[in-house]
């Protein structure tokens, strides 16, 4: 079974399918725990209390982290074993094939746009929350308005609020967003082809589905960045000293 996971293009896809969905599922989820802080950003700082350095969320962080790379190492791997089968075929192409979209041919310069902001959304946020609880370290502690203030690691809306009041990070986010409904509208029917569900009569459904969620996510993220952005002076005097319950 191993050798048909890592030495097989079947397999391979069949790994690169089933961690993608995985991962579409944790972006699904996290962005309706996001939306959260709209509404009530007691209610999401609860939530980021409950996923904090608990051993539960600590397990969930490493299952995470490896779907992560087991998906982007396989990502390389497919992309290398294409290139080495097409040989110099590649040279010879002067016109675009019909019905291949721009996204599909792009995977993988989307998938280093991901990972980079994937990594930007790490400094901002876990290094300051599950990470500082991890390691027992100094809060966060920002200056807003003249005053430094000591932040909590479960006060994931000052955090949220703090890091769209700044126009640039908003902006650079949505860019990161943008790769990702790209990443998603070939990823997710890609996933269903491998699995072997794509046929005539699916193929356009699928199609449709991945641009659904795609445009589910981007929708659900930016909405949380740019509206943060509009709000960011009243959530942070809101919850600017919140600490959880003792």
């Amino acid at each position: 079974m191993s050798c048909f996971l890592t030495n097989s293009s079947l397999g391979k896809k069949l790994v690169m399918s089933l961690t993608g969905c995985f991962l579409v599922l944790f972006i699904l989820f996290h962005m309706s725990m996001n939306i959260t802080v709209l509404f009530s950003p007691e209610a999401y700082n609860a939530v980021c209390e409950f996923l904090g350095a608990n051993w539960y969320a600590l397990a969930g962080t490493v299952v995470l982290v490896a779907g992560v790379a087991i998906h982007f190492i396989y990502a390389l791997i497919l992309t290398v074993d294409n290139y080495r089968a097409r040989g110099k075929q590649r040279y010879a192409m002067t016109v675009k094939e019909k019905g291949v979209e721009w996204a599909s041919k792009n995977m993988l310069v989307l998938g280093y746009i991901i990972v980079a902001g994937l990594a930007l959304h790490l400094i901002h946020f876990w290094s300051k929350m599950q990470l500082v609880e991890v390691l027992e370290s100094n809060f966060f502690s920002p200056e807003i308005d003249g005053a430094t203030v000591a932040v909590h690691p479960a006060n994931g809306a000052m955090l949220v609020a703090y890091t769209f009041s700044k126009w640039y990070n908003v902006v650079i986010y949505l860019v990161w967003f943008a790769a990702l409904w790209f990443h998603l509208t070939h990823g997710v029917w890609s996933m269903c082809q491998s699995v072997g569900w794509a046929n005539d009569t699916w193929y356009p459904r699928l199609k449709c589905l991945a641009k659904i969620v795609a445009t589910i996510v981007f929708l659900g993220f930016a909405v949380v960045a740019v509206m943060t952005w509009i709000n960011s002076a009243d959530i942070m005097a809101q919850v600017a000293h919140w600490a959880p319950a003792a």
